[in-house]
């Protein structure tokens, strides 16, 4: 869901699921079903249209999309972990007073908190009016933007966002070219030792795995191998940079989502 955001309005993202006007479809933000428009859903003994069914399905099946938000990590929140309890207080209806209490404090320090929380969405909403005009352009038609210069998304399982991921599509399509001799089947050619290449080349190879699918071992190893001949470095590095998850066991591996 994280890469997804950046394309999102804010009603979007506070009701969870999007309407793709291509498909003809709503589509939750976490887990990404589709409902398609014109079809009627049956829930015990009641029926529903699909965005309602949308709707409800985050309710029932992801509790809540301010929780599924707040768990986020920090880097995309800016948000603590004292602030995400407040928050989750202040949601759950508690007095000032209430929250002073169980957090130990004054409950003018609560007022103050709140009063910062509004500054900071204040800031929050004008930033993103200005992104959004800087970016989109007024008046612009998108196809005179040169696509060259899209800065590459950051994939959710990052362990630390730092310069190492700011690409842009040229990059990503030099290193590419540079690193692998094929595309189609992929075949490295080298695994490269800079931090920036790096991570574009496992990008690449993680794209191999279908996500929301779990792999045994023997299976990923099978994949990268056909990639690469020192498969056991790059499954290291998939894991080591965020782009895949394991068991303890390492029994089963699986793709780091986009979604929350």
């Amino acid at each position: 869901m994280i890469d997804k955001l950046a394309n999102m309005s804010l009603d979007e993202i506070k009701k969870g699921y999007t309407f793709n006007g291509q498909a003809e479809c709503y589509i939750c933000n976490i887990c990404g079903r589709e409902f398609d428009n014109g079809e009627i859903f049956k829930v015990e003994e009641r029926f529903f249209d699909a965005e309602k069914m949308a709707g409800l399905h985050i309710r029932m099946e992801h509790t809540d999309v301010l929780q599924q938000l707040m768990s986020c990590d920090k880097k995309y929140t800016g948000i603590t972990e004292n602030q995400r309890e407040l928050l989750n207080m202040i949601y759950s209806g508690m007095t000032d007073n209430e929250i002073a209490k169980k957090m130990g404090v004054a409950p003018a320090t609560i007022r103050h908190q709140k009063f910062t929380f509004r500054e900071k969405a204040k800031q929050a909403k004008l930033y993103l009016a200005i992104y959004e005009l800087a970016f989109q352009g007024v008046g612009k038609s998108k196809e005179l933007q040169d696509a060259e210069d899209e800065i590459i998304d950051v994939h959710s399982g990052a362990k630390m966002v730092d310069d190492r991921y700011f690409t842009t599509k040229a990059e990503e399509e030099q290193v590419l070219a540079a690193m692998f001799s094929s595309l189609q089947p992929l075949k490295l050619i080298t695994f490269p030792a800079r931090e920036k290449k790096k991570i574009v080349v496992l990008r690449k190879i993680a794209e191999q795995f279908e996500k929301g699918r779990q792999y045994g071992e023997k299976e990923v190893n099978g994949i990268l191998k056909a990639i690469f001949e020192d498969y056991a470095t790059i499954r290291r590095y998939l894991i080591e940079y965020g782009f895949m998850e394991r068991t303890k066991d390492c029994k089963s591996y699986w793709i780091k989502n986009a979604e929350i």
